[in-house]
Formats: C-alpha cells, sequence, structure tokens
C-alpha cells in the first residue's frame, strides 16, 4: 500500500479515522492541536460525518466524549498534558464507568516546555486511574497503534489513553495505511447503570476495574507493543519508551545494538520482561521522556542490588527533552556534533506581533495604572501573556487557564484594591466565567480586561467559543450592564481607553472591558481565501 506523509499527530489522527470513529472531542493545545485540525479537513471525515468541533474546555471535551460510548460509537478525545488536569474529574471517573463504545484519550505532553508552563507526564494519570496507556515510538505506531486501542477499549470496555510527546507529535515519516473500518452502530449499554456513578455501582465497578489489571498486564506482556530483544553484551540492559527508544536505535542506524534492550510501548509494566531483562545484565539504564516513571517503578520489581541509571542518578537530565546524542553518551557511545549554531545567530524572544491589537490594550492599561503601586495585574493564558515581557510588562502572574478573575478577586479580598485581572476570549469561555460568577456573587471591587481577538490565536487560529457572546455571558453571570465596556485597542483611541480604564478602577465592584479586535493572522488568513 502507498505511503503517505504524516506528522505523528496527523497519524494518529488518520488512524482514528480508519478506526471508524464518529467523534473527536478537544480543545486546541500544542502539541495536540494537529490531530483535531487533520480531521476537521478531512474529506473521509467529512463524508463520514465525523463531528469535530472545537469544545469549550478539555473537560466539556471528555464528557462529550463520554456520551458518545455510552451510544455504542468511538470517540477519541485530545489534549495537550495541561488539558488533563483540566479533564481529570471525568477522566478519573471514567475508568470507573468504563466504556461502550471504544474511547481513546490522547494527552500530548511537552517536555522542555516549549509552550506549556509545566513538563508533567501523561502516564501518571493512566497510572492514577487504573487504565491502560500506550506510547508510541514513531509515526507508524501511532497510526497502528490508536486502532489498535480502540479495540482494546472495547475488548476491556475501558477508556484507553495514548501518551505523545512533541517530538513525535511534530515530526514527519512515512505511513502506510489500512482499510478504513465503518462506524459502530448506536447501542446503549446492556447495564443501563453501566454509568451511574452512585456508590453501591461504584464500589461494584471499582471491584471489577480492580480484578482487570493482571489482565492489563499479561496483554503487555503477549499484545507486541512490548519487545524484548537480547543482546550479546551483557554489562547494560536498557528499557527504553516511547521516542526514547527512537532516540536509541539512531545511534545504531544498522540495529546492530550489543545490549538487551527492552521497548515498552504499553502500561502497565510488563513485569515479567523486566524480571527477565534484570536476571541477565548487570545495570539497567532506563531511557524515558518525561518523569523517571519506568525508573521509579522498577526499583520495586528488580533485585535491590541491581544498579539503575536513569534520571534519578544523573545518567540522563532529570528535565527537558531527550535526544541521540543524550541517549549514546549514557551508554558511553562516542558523540559527534555535526551542527552548530554560527555567533551571529543571536537569540530572539517571542512576542507580540506588529500590530496586535493586545499592544494597545497594555499601554492603556500602562498608563491607568500608573498612579497605584505596581503588582495588580493577574494574567492567564494565550498570545496576551506575553504581555508580561519588555516593553510592556504588563502582568505579574500566569498560573492556568482561567487563574486570572480568581486571582485577582483573591487580591481583592485581602485587601490589594484596585486589582486587575487580563484574559482572552477563548479562555474566558474555557474557564474564567466559573470565577467571574464568584466575584459577582462577592460583589468583588476587580476589573477585568477579556481581550477579544475573535479567535484562539496562541494555537494558530482555531474557533473561539466566546464570539460575538461575550457581553451576553457577562450580563446572564450578573454584571451590571452600566459596567460592561467595549473598547477599540488602536493608538488613536489611547487617550479614550485610558480614561474608561481609570474609570472603571475606581468602581467598587465588579466591571468588565473588552478591547475588541480581530487577530491580524487570522484576519490574514480570510483575506487569502
Amino acid at each position: 500500500m502507498q505511503k503517505s506523509l504524516f506528522l505523528g499527530d496527523e497519524a494518529l489522527a488518520q488512524g482514528a479515522l480508519d478506526a471508524g470513529i464518529s467523534g473527536v472531542y478537544a480543545y486546541p493545545g500544542t502539541p495536540s492541536t494537529e490531530i483535531t485540525e487533520y480531521i476537521q479537513g478531512s474529506k473521509q471525515a467529512a463524508e463520514g460525518k465525523v463531528h469535530s468541533q472545537w469544545c469549550v474546555n478539555e473537560k466539556t471535551a471528555m464528557e462529550a466524549a463520554l456520551g458518545m460510548s455510552y451510544s455504542g460509537k468511538r470517540a477519541l478525545v485530545c489534549m495537550k498534558h495541561v488539558g488533563l488536569n483540566v479533564a481529570a474529574d471525568p477522566f478519573m471517573n471514567s475508568s470507573i464507568v468504563g466504556a461502550n463504545g471504544g474511547i481513546v484519550v490522547v494527552s500530548a505532553d511537552d517536555p522542555s516546555m516549549h509552550s506549556s508552563q509545566n513538563e508533567q507526564d501523561s502516564r501518571v494519570y493512566g497510572k492514577f486511574a487504573l487504565i491502560p496507556t500506550f506510547e508510541p515510538s514513531n509515526q507508524q505506531e501511532c497510526y497502528d497503534m490508536v486502532q489498535y486501542a480502540f479495540d482494546y477499549s472495547e475488548k476491556f470496555r475501558v477508556p484507553v489513553l495514548m501518551r505523545m510527546t512533541t517530538r513525535l507529535a511534530h515530526s514527519r515519516s512515512g505511513v502506510v495505511c489500512k482499510e478504513p473500518k465503518p462506524q459502530n452502530e448506536i447501542s446503549v449499554p446492556e447495564n443501563l447503570r453501566q454509568f451511574v456513578l452512585l456508590p453501591a455501582i461504584s464500589k461494584r465497578n471499582y471491584k471489577t476495574l480492580l480484578g482487570k489489571q493482571e489482565e492489563f498486564i499479561q496483554h503487555g506482556e503477549n499484545d507486541g507493543w512490548n519487545v524484548l530483544t537480547e543482546g550479546t553484551d551483557k554489562k547494560y540492559g536498557i528499557i527504553a519508551s516511547g521516542i526514547a527508544y527512537n532516540y536509541l536505535m539512531e545511534n545504531y542506524p544498522n540495529r546492530d545494538i550489543p545490549y538487551s534492550v527492552l521497548k515498552i510501548s504499553q502500561y502497565p509494566l510488563p513485569v515479567n520482561m523486566i524480571i527477565k531483562l534484570a536476571q541477565e545484565c548487570e545495570e539497567l539504564i532506563v531511557m524515558e521522556e518525561g518523569y523517571p516513571f519506568i525508573e521509579e517503578q522498577i526499583k520495586g520489581i528488580v533485585p535491590t542490588n541491581l544498579v539503575v541509571h536513569g534520571r534519578l542518578d544523573g545518567t540522563l537530565p532529570r528535565d527537558g527533552e531527550l535526544n541521540p546524542n543524550l541517549v549514546g553518551l549514557a551508554i558511553n557511545k562516542e558523540q559527534n556534533s555535526y551542527y552548530t549554531v554560527p555567533e551571529v545567530v543571536k537569540a530572539r524572544p517571542p512576542k507580540l506581533c506588529d500590530g496586535c491589537p493586545h499592544i494597545s490594550s497594555y499601554n492603556a492599561l500602562n498608563e491607568a495604572l500608573k498612579d497605584y503601586t505596581p503588582g495588580r495585574v493577574f494574567g492567564d493564558i494565550g498570545c496576551y501573556t506575553l504581555g508580561a515581557l519588555p516593553p510592556y510588562q504588563s502582568i505579574n502572574t500566569t498560573v492556568d487557564m482561567g487563574a486570572s478573575i480568581t486571582m485577582a478577586k483573591g487580591a481583592a479580598d485581602s485587601g490589594l484594591i484596585p486589582a486587575v485581572a487580563v484574559i482572552g476570549d477563548s479562555t474566558f469561555t474555557h474557564s474564567g466565567m466559573t470565577g467571574l460568577l464568584d466575584a459577582v456573587i462577592a460583589n468583588s471591587p476587580i476589573t477585568v480586561m477579556i481581550l477579544d481577538n475573535s479567535t484562539t490565536a496562541m494555537t494558530g487560529g482555531q474557533d473561539s467559543a466566546a464570539y460575538t457572546r461575550i457581553e451576553s455571558i457577562c450580563k446572564g453571570i450578573g454584571v451590571s450592564e452600566e459596567h460592561i465596556k467595549v473598547i477599540n485597542p488602536l493608538p488613536k483611541e489611547h487617550e479614550n481607553n485610558v480614561n474608561i480604564i481609570k474609570a472603571e478602577l475606581e468602581y467598587q465592584g465588579v466591571s468588565v472591558i473588552i478591547p475588541r479586535r480581530e487577530c491580524l493572522q487570522t484576519l490574514a488568513k480570510k483575506r487569502k481565501k
């Protein structure tokens, strides 16, 4: 069959389509965004009427996917690693209710924090929820594994987690595709109480989940995703998971690696394989992206006197991405550097685009606040987070999606008045609305600036759920219409915008200011069409 050149994200997306999904539910977040975008642009998905509209946040995505699974259809859920925190409540409970139609949750981790707040490892969530987790090492596995994962989900009637990482998600390779499967027919669960988590049912379902754990382990030993290859040199035994296995093989292009290697792509860990490897080597080296997840667990499996190397002892860095050089050095393989950065190349920090509406918003906010002591502006996640950097230095905090409003409220509760929240339009509907309701109930003296550029700009210009809805949402939550102000963030409107912000800073209640001008990048895309 003909090969297609796919990003890892695209390979997974095509694999899910060929597995017969009826819907993908997601909120955009690097490095997972391209999965849903690929499905949205797919002729196959359009002909099959696969649902692919962006969700308001990851929690709603997970819950909608559970609804599709309840109906017997296959559903894909996509998010970045911090998005899984938002989806954690339904995700954790999904392991107890189980699945009807297959449900695969894709969480794309971002080692080295290329565009993220932290480096958390989604495999921990899989272990936490007691559900099977799959971790592909190349693009072909992305395609094949997601199809297997849907079958697995329906066989054991549990959701399945797939973990991606940045380099795999955003690198390309040839992928051979299979004939697509038809979508499932609608079929509600035989046990109509399966999805009802009353305590008596939850207890029974939890015992069932615990009873499946040994089967999960056995399948990890036998399904072919975890592979133990014996070598002739017994000094080292190597455990390599996910893309780290690819990095290891790049050091041996002829596949002539002398050491025994256990490739792990399926969890729970294959205990017997690990024991066999440990018995045949003098020392173990664990290579994995993210946390020392495998490394910590195997210390309860292998003999206590066996030396285990990895991220914990400094053989590999404790943080950041791995690469072929780091992996090669861990096994004392000489490395050659073929690429150097010329001195003339200077680091270029990220910045707001020239002409970005947020520039005028921050200039007005800075001037309005110049008579107050500094440290009063609470920021959020989006392009506008760059307002923390020079020359604006406008925002003082960035913690998580939606935190700006609730942190401003907490600061106002402590007596820091005025307190200002800066949040984007898409982030507002993602997780800012509940914080605004808290503030309205308490009549907190805060000023909320909802920077409305009519798109989810940071992740590539996806549709914003807030589009045309911000004022009505704020009114519905209870903000006084008199204190909902729309301004035009342009240099020529600077003086007027400053005066409006100053007036609302004086108001001893909740006020909302909406600087509204379309993102220049999305506008340019529209004009090209």
